[in-house]
């Protein structure tokens, strides 16, 4: 594989020195994009993109050739694996993701299995290398997946949910169905991640995008046990280098501390937590990635960049800070605004590592 040219992100999330903060964006590749909207059409739906290799390189390359962003994303969506054990995945239109089979009862809960990575989710690792190829070594490449919990909150409910009503009915009536489904999606994450590493993503995020629905006890029972299982399962060296792990829990703030000693890297956070704070809670166990409401997008240059300030403040001096959106940028950004954030973090974050 070719020599990184920037490795900034990687060395920032082993709390290597580092000569300014990284930026990368969740959702940077995206509908806020004319490109994306582009290429979109031309692949006929979300999951054309998704499934074509050549459309998903073209489209994660599509933000760094506008933004001198430090990390590169791989485009795919966290779907893929359910639907990879047979759930039935489509889009409806303004409705989301659904799922023709939603996982309800005992028996399609001890009927799911596994899927074989390279059979089923083959599309997704000749991607990974296809990008890699790309990229050139420019910057390193995110490989990702959900959580076991979010991923189980889609299946149960067979789509998005205001109120996880299935998912929560599972929980406390019948929480051994709930283990059982985590189970599978345990090992079939880890497999995926790990194909995902091996076909040359440099460093890996675990998506728990609703473990933050959870009270305090189920969130370590159902969500964080289950991610830090899947953490000591993956491959942690490749091409001669450490593969850094970012935990990402929205709404996880305050859990920092149970999320820090799972093993990750890195934990990320939403906007609703204070960086500064969170810092000084963790010390010196994890790298922190984050957090600036995506939100503040929407208003001019002038204020991303006072935001971004504001941000860079909190955390501080020297390294371990991956900057970063504190969910998803929203489709109706202005990319001006996302070049406003990236030239900002990049010029105002430099002091803080003199």
């Amino acid at each position: 594989m070719t020599a990184l040219k920037n490795d900034t992100f990687l060395r920032a999330l082993c709390k290597e020195p580092v000569d300014y903060t990284p930026v990368w964006m969740m959702r940077q590749a995206g509908r806020y994009l004319p490109e994306y909207r582009a290429t979109r059409a031309r692949a006929g739906s979300f999951m054309g993109l998704c499934t074509s290799p050549d459309y998903a390189t073209e489209v994660t390359l599509q933000p760094l050739e506008r933004f001198p962003l430090d990390a590169a994303i791989l485009f795919s969506d966290i779907l893929t694996v359910p639907d990879a054990m047979g759930l039935g995945l489509y889009f409806a239109e303004g409705e989301g993701p659904k799922f023709q089979r939603p996982v309800r009862d005992e028996a399609a809960v001890h009927a799911l299995a596994v899927p074989h990575v390279e059979d089923r989710l083959g599309y997704v690792i000749d991607a990974v290398a296809s990008i890699r190829k790309a990229l050139d070594g420019r910057v390193p490449l995110i490989g990702f997946s959900g959580s076991p919990y979010t991923l189980a909150c889609y299946m149960v409910e067979g789509g998005g949910s205001d109120d996880f009503r299935h998912i929560k009915a599972m929980l406390y009536s019948r929480p051994d169905l709930l283990h059982r489904i985590l189970e599978v999606n345990t090992e079939a994450v880890t497999a995926y991640l790990n194909a995902q590493i091996e076909a040359g993503a440099q460093a890996v995020q675990i998506f728990d995008t609703w473990g933050g629905s959870l009270t305090p006890s189920a969130y370590r029972e159902f969500s964080l046990a289950y991610m830090q299982r899947i953490v000591a399962g993956l491959k942690r060296e490749n091409e001669g280098r450490r593969v850094p792990v970012i935990v990402f829990t929205k709404g996880g703030g305050q859990w920092l501390e149970d999320i820090a000693a799972i093993g990750a890297d890195a934990v990320g956070l939403d906007w609703t937590t204070d960086i500064g704070l969170a810092r000084q809670r963790v010390g010196d166990r994890v790298a922190l990635q984050g957090n600036l409401d995506p939100a503040a997008l929407f208003g001019s240059p002038e204020s991303v960049r006072q935001e971004v300030a504001r941000v860079l403040a909190a955390y501080g001096q020297g390294s371990g800070h991956v900057f970063n959106l504190g969910h998803g940028i929203s489709q109706h950004v202005d990319p001006a605004n996302a070049a406003a954030l990236v030239e900002a973090v990049h010029s105002l974050s430099r002091p803080y590592h003199a």
